[in-house]
């Protein structure tokens, strides 16, 4: 049965592997014993594991994004606790456990999406509500969907976000998928303003961009443009109070992923649009990276991105 998994200190310590003379994150990240803490809590952000891949394949796209979570909490937690990072900033909450939909056709997956959505968007409600901000490792794109609505039914209003991707996910509303997340979003009044940083020409449909050009409350800046020389700094300026950051990992060149590309952002430019953003945002989603694809493909780097992604709007956002 699908639920969420709350950590405890022990499933913590058993990821960390320690060494004389180091301090671990994982020795200094809370943990909750029961809900009632959460708004108690001292730390910050909030960690939290969507470990599947049905939103991609019931987009058609190669499973493997449910690899993902494991390998980059260890490698968060296993990064040095040092004057740059305590890690007390930091609540590891847990991960959600789904089962595989019984019904494995198409529009069976689409419905498991829905059904993801109902089990994540509370748990994102309580999270904002508590002050705090969620950190969520996916896992697919179709999980912005919940996070949005989460997030907007905290503050009690729709909210803008940033979408660091090679695609829109703008799909038809067709039953849900990685594709549509933001359709719906838009469609719910979720989310007001989406702006689409990085997205590739070649890989976006002319229904979407038509979409683009017809709705003044979708702003994109095409990677394409970026490469000769376009200014990201106008778009931020026009991001609402109430943002949410998205970053979609295929966007960045050669990390593990569905949809690999040898073209992109590299990490460096990732680490500081993070780094450097004044922007202050109510989330933060990584997502459609894996460590492992169904296919055969495998990366052990993909974890240590995730991880210093993490630790580095951490820094940011404490800032």
């Amino acid at each position: 049965m699908d639920n969420l998994k709350i950590y405890s200190q022990g499933d913590i310590d058993r990821l960390i592997i320690a060494r004389d003379g180091e301090t671990k994150l994982g020795e200094k990240v809370a943990v909750l014993s029961s809900w009632d803490e959460l708004e108690g809590s001292s730390a910050k952000f909030v960690l939290l594991g969507v470990p599947e891949d049905i939103g991609v394949r019931a987009n058609l796209g190669i499973a493997g994004a449910a690899s993902m979570w494991r390998p980059s909490l260890v490698a968060f937690l296993n990064i040095q606790s040092n004057r740059f990072l305590n890690g007390e900033e930091v609540l590891v909450l847990g991960h959600f456990e789904i089962d595989e939909p019984e019904n494995s056709s198409l529009m069976g997956l689409r419905n498991k999406v829905a059904q993801i959505d109902e089990l994540v968007y509370p748990v994102i409600e309580k999270i904002v509500a508590a002050g705090k901000i969620p950190i969520v490792i996916g896992g697919g794109h179709n999980n912005a969907y919940p996070i949005i609505k989460g997030t907007s039914l905290a503050h009690k209003s729709p909210i803008a976000v940033l979408n660091v991707d090679a695609h829109a996910d703008l799909r038809e509303l067709e039953g849900r998928h990685s594709g549509n997340g933001f359709s719906y979003a838009i469609k719910e009044n979720y989310l007001n303003n989406y702006f689409m940083y990085g997205l590739h020409q070649n890989y976006n449909n002319e229904a979407i961009l038509n979409q683009i050009d017809s709705n003044p409350k979708l702003k994109t800046l095409f990677f394409d443009d970026i490469l000769t020389g376009a200014d990201f700094t106008d778009m931020v300026n026009e991001i609402g109070s109430v943002a949410g950051l998205e970053i979609d990992l295929d966007c960045v060149q050669n990390v593990l992923s569905s949809a690999e590309t040898p073209s992109g952002f590299a990490v460096n430019d990732i680490r500081k649009l993070i780094l450097t953003s004044a922007k202050k945002f109510s989330y933060l989603h990584l997502c459609e990276g894996a460590a492992r694809m169904l296919d055969g493909r495998v990366s052990r780097l993909t974890a240590k991105l995730v991880a210093y992604l993490v630790s580095d709007f951490v820094k940011a956002q404490s800032s």
